[in-house]
């Protein structure tokens, strides 16, 4: 079989199986998106092997595009209007959120015997989250409400202070460790950071004025796709997260875009596809064997973790004075971590290299399991805070 008839025959087929997930998602308590990933795993290298060789050299273009196309409509939802309802509350759950979480998982591994500098990096790989998935879930059952519009914000900004502390936390490590270029680790993280946000002002501007002129009020899709896909490009020729300058250039056309009646039809209508390649190629890049290898050490990793978000949601909500629905369940809600874990592990063991037998298989054996329950879990908030719909009810 040739090249071209493999690859349309996989597409063909993956599409078919998103198709098939998705029904199965209404009718089941599993999220579609894990159930994509199962779907991934059962016929990825880990599983039963029925994908070609080219699937590695496909996942990182398709998570480019599906994660700036998921950034660009996080920012849809950072408006003014938006932001003065909800802002006090996504400003304190989320940063609580993020501090809990790191002093939990630093101090709970100090307390087992781990090594300071190995602590430090797993705290700040513990911030990452996953947009991609939460907002996967919000939108499949359909949940409206106070609880859904601020978790869309929450995790809107939850990796930009991810990223910044991050970068702090590295820095440390790597000056426990000996080395000298802990600032250059800041310096690296604060340019991943304003260069994004730079990036997506300088295009969101023009962009804000420039589109939906040719059909009144709604940008086309070619206007809206071409420059979604533009920004992510630039993003990771700069080296700056592609989905923090999408999410900012999102966020600016919907404050300034004035004109505009419905900007970001144009990208919901065509994201799903893409989303499906995304989740199926991310459940195929599992590796179990890395899941054996976490050990009682990601055991612990995975616990506190979980029991940070918890607890950092629930101070934060204390403080901004949000309901006691926000307060009980938006913890539970920021299970779900993926792809900027992954990325942040990986630039962990570039700039310490002897930590990364350690580091890697402790985040990749997590993610699988962040991956899996952390949409359930989300799902289960949504539907516990009386904004979700049950399988049951989708299906009428």
């Amino acid at each position: 079989m040739d090249e071209i008839s493999k690859i349309l025959i996989t597409l063909g087929t993956l599409f078919l199986l998103g198709l098939f997930t998705d029904l199965l998602g209404r009718r089941t308590f599993l999220p579609r998106v894990t159930l994509l990933l199962l779907t991934g795993f059962a016929i990825g290298p880990s599983g039963l092997n029925l994908l070609p060789d080219f699937q590695e050299e496909w996942f990182p273009v398709v998570t480019n595009i599906a994660l700036s196309m998921v950034g660009f409509l996080l920012g849809h939802h950072m408006t003014r209007s938006s932001l003065q309802r909800h802002g006090k509350i996504v400003l304190w759950i989320s940063i609580g959120a993020v501090l809990a979480t790191a002093m939990t998982v630093f101090i709970g591994l100090l307390l087992l015997g781990i090594r300071p500098d190995i602590a430090l990096v797993l705290a700040g790989i513990s911030l990452a989250t996953d947009p991609a998935a939460t907002i996967d879930v919000i939108r499949e059952i359909r949940a409206k409400g106070e609880f859904s519009s601020t978790l869309e914000n929450i995790v809107a900004i939850d990796d930009v202070w991810g990223l910044m502390i991050f970068s702090v936390l590295l820095a440390m490590a790597q000056t426990l460790y000996g080395q000298e270029t802990g600032w250059d680790m800041l310096l690296l993280g604060g340019w991943e950071i304003g260069g994004a946000m730079l990036l997506g002002l300088v295009l969101g501007i023009p962009m804000a004025y420039l589109t939906g002129r040719i059909k009144q009020g709604e940008p086309t899709q070619a206007e809206a796709l071409g420059l979604v896909l533009l920004c992510g490009g630039i993003a990771v020729f700069l080296n700056v997260s592609f989905i923090l300058a999408c999410m900012v250039l999102g966020a600016t056309v919907a404050n300034f875009a004035a004109h505009h009646r419905r900007p970001f039809t144009a990208i919901e209508g065509i994201e799903w596809p893409f989303m499906i390649l995304f989740f199926i190629l991310a459940g195929a890049s599992l590796d179990l064997n890395a899941l054996r290898a976490t050990s009682l050490l990601g055991v612990a990793y995975i616990l506190l973790r979980l029991i940070g978000r918890v607890i950092g949601a629930w101070g934060g909500g204390i403080l901004s004075g949000a309901s006691p629905v926000i307060r009980r369940w938006m913890g539970m809600a920021l299970w779900p971590q993926a792809g900027v874990a992954l990325g942040m592990a990986l630039l962990a063991s570039q700039h310490l290299p002897e930590l990364k037998e350690v580091i890697l298989p402790v985040a990749i054996g997590s993610t699988i399991v962040f991956e899996l329950i952390g949409p359930v879990m989300t799902r289960k908030a949504l539907i516990k805070a009386g904004e979700g719909q049950t399988h049951n009810e989708i299906q009428t």
